[in-house]
């Protein structure tokens, strides 16, 4: 079995992928630039910092950010920094969270207004401490966005809620435009990359939102470079489109630190094509795929371009 560290020096090679590519160094197509000089990003930034809030553009390093924020879009991280799972790819602290903060919900709202947000959206740590998960702090928060900017678009991005089907209408009750929850890894690696999560059961929460509010837009996300093949991420994306899921998202794994799962590959530009161009054949209404996409890259246009919901404003 082939080393998956990046730096093995009894190899005195670089581990190569099955794109080619070392991967101790990131492909051509992975070397973004970020542009923090745009009219808006400043303006943006200090109001983050002002309401003391936490941005999932900021704190996984995205590279779309400025793209994101000059368009007025943005996304926030509730409940705070600190999960009660841990996941193989994941940068956030495994931890016993802080107690809620039930000012939370006004002070993103204020947020999103002082930004002049077009959409937001809304993801979080899995908080199994809490009653449903937490879930009527997800509502709470929608709903105060709705009160303050009505005519701001309002994406949930939650965990699974431990597939508590009364946490989740808690959540459809606040009547986001899109509810979104991340399959993010094929079957056959789930319960090693996610063991606290269940893929059955993340497909089933897709489900259940449609059950719950009829005509509810849901959104799905796959990450790639994890050890999957090409004909898993496909039945990942048939499994999607089975649950209903309108809008799919696609990127590629960025390992966070030497602690974290190891890359597999660096999944070429074409492939990704080939995977927007599968999902849509199969009947998915809009599938972002590239290397540098992540579930909220450009999501009001997403959620735009899918053609669904009746979201006000947008």
């Amino acid at each position: 079995m082939r080393s998956h560290n990046p730096h093995d020096r009894r190899l005195h090679l670089p581990v190569i992928d099955r794109a080619g590519i070392g991967l101790d160094r990131k492909p051509p197509w992975l070397q973004a630039s970020l542009d923090t000089s745009g009219p808006v990003f400043s303006e943006m930034e200090s109001i983050v910092r002002k309401g003391q809030l936490h941005t999932v553009c900021e704190e996984a390093s995205c590279p779309n950010i400025s793209e994101c924020w000059e368009d007025r879009e943005a996304t926030f991280l509730v409940l705070g920094d600190r999960c009660t799972r841990r996941c193989g790819f994941c940068d956030v602290m495994t931890a016993r969270p802080d107690a809620a903060d039930p000012d939370e919900p006004r002070r993103i709202a204020e947020a999103v207004a002082d930004m002049g947000l077009r959409y937001a959206v809304l993801t979080g740590v899995a908080r199994d401490d809490l009653p449903l998960g937490g879930a009527e702090h997800w509502a709470a928060c929608a709903r105060a966005i709705r009160q303050r900017l009505p005519g701001c678009g309002v994406e949930l991005l939650p965990p699974d809620f431990g597939g508590d089907e009364q946490a989740l209408e808690v959540v459809m009750a606040s009547e986001p435009d899109v509810f979104a929850h991340n399959l993010e890894t094929v079957r056959r690696l789930h319960a090693r990359i996610r063991p606290a999560f269940d893929y059955d059961r993340s497909l089933e929460v897709l489900r259940a939102a449609k059950r719950l509010r009829p005509g509810q837009a849901t959104k799905s996300n796959l990450i790639l470079g994890m050890g999957e093949t090409l004909d898993e991420v496909r039945e990942s994306l048939r499994d999607i489109a089975e649950a209903g899921c309108e809008i799919v998202t696609l990127g590629q794994y960025l390992q966070p630190s030497r602690h974290h799962l190891a890359v597999d590959r660096w999944v070429t530009p074409e492939e990704f094509s080939g995977h927007k161009e599968f999902g849509e054949a199969i009947g998915i209404a809009h599938v972002e795929s590239g290397p540098l996409v992540r579930s909220s890259y450009r999501a009001g246009r997403q959620f735009r371009s899918a053609k669904v919901g009746g979201g006000a404003g947008l």
